[in-house]
This record gives structure tokens, sequence and C-alpha cells, in this order.
């Protein structure tokens, strides 16, 4: 998912081909499967519960923020976890390696997870700071020691990630189940510090299992040279001098949240400017760099959509649906888990569409009008759950289940898609970058839905929906105008 450099690709060599003693997988990507697997339960448990915590009375354990300041520190939390992958994937490249990295990051995790559960704001702002570097640290190093534990040519690399992806999804999946329950019918605070200490279980298997890694990820992959020397000090002091002007100005949050994104604009504009301004690409990869800021927007805004899963659609789970099954009542954060329920069930059957179709398969930007289509389509369903459930009344939970499976189908035809399309359509010369531009994409649109999550009581919920499913299914439309030109723009790529 990230380039690493020559040195870590010949680090694969060391693991034998003939490790099979994981389902006929390399041992230590049983280290990496249960590593991921807590981490993602630490991140989601604590994505389920955030702005019903924050939104929660004081005398429900909560911090009793208005809606506006909660969606937009929810948008920067979800956005810093995928933006820090980039410094922090960096950083292991050069410095650290992946397995040292993966440390580093689980700890400032864990960190951040009892942290969260100390009632000042000021520590828990640090908190979610923290888990987001560490988020950027472990997740990515994790994803490419995965990489480094097949040679080249190994066929079950494909499958090591498959399975690599039900630990993911298992995560995911059990950690609104567990920390919801916690969370909304004990303490919100014995939650986040249950998250902390699955955290440093995973953790700790990982320090006990990590041999099994044998020199995947050990040592950087790159030689750090003076230059990056620089730029890592550089940084790290810019960092440090931009986190004590907040709190010492004490900067509200709005402001830091307008700040932030007029950060990931320029951010956004100065990349696409460098790789379309550049004279070092042929006239075939300028055409297909235009395609990836195409790709690109249809991402971001996907994920603006997608990601409400945790802000507004949360909040509806909490304050408008009548949250029982079978007459048996349940934490309305458990609605977090049908995503990954989701895609166990549906995954095989997108995999086996795309296998089935052949050589009429759909062209990515074809399937990003797909994806867009989905997550528009969910929320005009819950428009119409809006307008049944009124002021103040409640509706089924079969609302939420079939926007969600709306935004799985999307999910499906968007992001493995979306990852594999970066991966053909980079100059080889900047994959990492264009990879890195990918996640990019993803941390604007975490970011613009919690922005979007603001608006949660100062719209009507069925014209905030409308709207928003409305944009989804336009922007869709659009995609799917230009997918031909973009196609030929491709020069045969699907």
């Amino acid at each position: 998912m990230r380039y690493t450099g020559i040195q870590g690709l010949m680090a694969t060599s060391t693991v034998a081909r003939n490790d099979t003693s994981f389902f006929g997988h390399p041992r230590g990507l049983a280290t990496l499967f249960f590593t991921e697997m807590w981490e993602r339960f630490s991140y989601y448990g604590i994505r389920a519960l955030l702005i019903l915590y924050m939104t929660a009375a004081g005398a429900q354990h909560g911090l009793g923020l208005n809606v506006a300041t909660a969606g937009a520190i929810y948008g920067l939390f979800t956005a810093c976890a995928y933006i820090f992958s980039l410094p922090a994937g960096w950083i292991a490249d050069r410095f650290l390696g992946q397995q040292r990295s993966v440390v580093i990051g689980g700890l400032l995790i864990a960190a951040g997870n009892f942290g969260m559960s100390a009632p000042a704001m000021g520590s828990f702002l640090m908190a979610l700071l923290l888990i987001a570097i560490g988020t950027g640290f472990l997740k990515t190093s994790c994803t490419t020691t995965v990489g480094f534990l097949y040679p080249q040519g190994d066929p079950r690399r494909d499958g090591g990630f498959s399975l690599y992806y039900v630990g993911i999804n298992i995560g995911a999946g059990i950690a609104p189940l567990i920390c919801g329950y916690v969370g909304q019918r004990i303490n919100f605070r014995y939650a986040f510090a249950l998250a902390g200490v699955c955290m440093i279980a995973g953790l700790t298997q990982y320090v006990l299992t990590r041999r099994y890694l044998g020199e995947a990820g050990r040592n950087p992959a790159v030689e750090a040279g003076p230059g990056d020397r620089k730029k890592l000090r550089y940084g790290l002091i810019a960092a440090l001098v931009a986190v004590g002007l907040v709190a010492v100005l004490r900067t509200p949050i709005q402001q830091v949240a307008d700040g932030f994104g007029v950060l990931l604009l320029v951010s956004v504009v100065v990349t696409f400017a460098g790789l379309l301004l550049s004279k070092g690409y042929t006239v075939v990869e300028k055409k297909r760099i235009w395609v990836i800021l195409v790709l690109f927007l249809g991402s971001a805004l996907f994920w603006s959509i997608f990601e409400q899963a945790g802000s507004t659609l949360n909040l509806f789970a909490d304050r408008s649906t009548d949250n029982r099954a079978f007459g048996i009542p349940f934490p309305s954060s458990y609605f977090q888990s049908l995503n990954s329920i989701f895609i166990y069930i549906l995954a095989p059957v997108f995999a086996w569409i795309w296998v089935k179709l052949g050589k009429n398969d759909l062209s990515v930007v074809s399937k990003f009008s797909i994806g867009l289509f989905g997550a528009g389509s969910g929320f005009i369903v819950m428009m119409f759950a809006a307008l049944a459930a009124g002021p103040s009344g409640r509706v089924s939970p079969l609302w939420l289940t079939f926007c969600y499976l709306l935004h799985t189908i999307g999910e499906l035809c968007l992001s493995p898609v979306g990852l594999s399309a970066m991966t053909k359509l980079a100059p080889q010369r900047v994959a990492g970058m264009i990879m890195g531009v990918f996640f990019l994409s993803i941390s604007v649109g975490n970011f613009l839905g919690g922005r979007l999550a603001s608006f949660y009581e100062a719209i009507p919920l069925d014209k905030l929906f409308g709207y928003v499913g409305a944009f989804g299914i336009a922007v869709g439309l659009v995609m799917l105008a230009i997918s031909r030109p973009m196609n030929r723009l491709m020069g045969g790529i699907k």
C-alpha cells in the first residue's frame, strides 16, 4: 500500500517460502493479524462512542458539548488518523523501521485510550491527538510488513492480505458491540479504558511473537541522509510549535478546524499542481494523473458521506431510532457493526462478480459512480426515515440497516477498486506518493463528514439528509457521464 524502497522488498526473502503454519501463510502473519485486529478494535470502539460521549450531558458522564463543536472535533480526529499515516510512514521507512513503528504506535494509542478516560477537556483533546498519531504509525507499518512476509512472486501474497483484512473487520465488527455496551450502559470512560487494555493486549502479543517476523520491517528501508534528518527535525519543531500555540492561545475548536481545512486544501492544490506542472512525465502519464485527480475528488466526496456513520447517523440512531430487536433493547452504537457484517457477506459476492464480468468488467470510474450512488442512496433512505420520525419520534432500526447496506455496497465498489487503480495508474517512480495521495482523499472526506455533522441541529434532518443524498447521487451521475473520456485518458487500463 505504500512504497518502501528496494531494501524493504529484499527483506521479504528472509522469510522462508515454505512457512505455512498460519492457514498456509507465514506464522508472522498471525502476529500482524492480531495486532491490527486489536488496533481496529480500539479505533472503532472509540469511533462508535465519540460523538455520543461529546454530546452527552455531564450527568451521563459526557462532555456536554453542542453538536457543532462535537462534529468539528470528530472530523479533525478521523481526518488526522489518516493524514498522519503519511509522515509516520516516511519516518518508519527512513529512521525506525516498521517493527519499531508498530510498537511506538501501539503505545501512543493505548496512552490516548487511557487519557480519554480522564474527565478534563484538555486531556481529552490531547488523547485524541495521541491516538491519531499512533494510528498513523501502527496501521501503515503493520500493513507494509504484511507485504514483507512474502518473497517477490509468492502467489500467497493476495491471499495473505485477504486474511489480514479479515482481522481488520473482526476488530471493527466486535468493537461497537463490546465498547458500545460498556460505554452506553455503564460509563463512557470505562469503554475508553477497555479499548486501551485491548490495545495493550494486542501490543503484548506482538512483542512476544515478533520473532516470527524475522527481518521483515526490522530495519529502515531507506538510509536516511542529512536532508532527511533536517526535514524530520524541522517538521517536529513545527508540529510542537503549532500544538503549543493552539494550547497557549486557547484557540476555539471551530477555528482550529477551519485552519486544518485550509491546510488540507493547500496540500491538495500543491500536490496536484506539482504533478500536473512537472515536466518529468510522459504524455500518457500526464493523462493518467488527470484521471487520478478525478478519482481523488470522487473518493473524497464518497468518504465525506460514508464516514458520517460515526456522526450524523450515530446521532440519529441514538435520538430517533427505536433500538429494540424482537422487543429486546440494545445500545444505539451497535449499528456501527453493520458495515463489517455486510462486508463479510458481500465481499466474496463482489469479488465473484468482477471476475465473472471478465472482459466486460466495468471501468474504475464507472465503479466509483456506483459507489457514490450507494452512498447517496443511503442518505435518501434516511431522509424518509427522518420524515417518519418527525421532531421527536422514533423509527424502526430497519431504516438504518438498509442505509448501511447501501453504504457497504458503495464501499465495495469504490475502496478496494480505488487502491488497485492507484497502483495501475501511478508512474512507477512516484507510486508511493500516489498511494499517499489516495489516503489524503480519505482524510479530506473524513474532515468534510465531520463538518457536515455540525449542521445536525441547525438544519431539519430530512433536509440535511436529503441534501447529502442528492449531492452523492449527483456526483455519481457526473462520474458516470465522464467515464468514457476518462477511460480514453487511462489508455486501456480498467
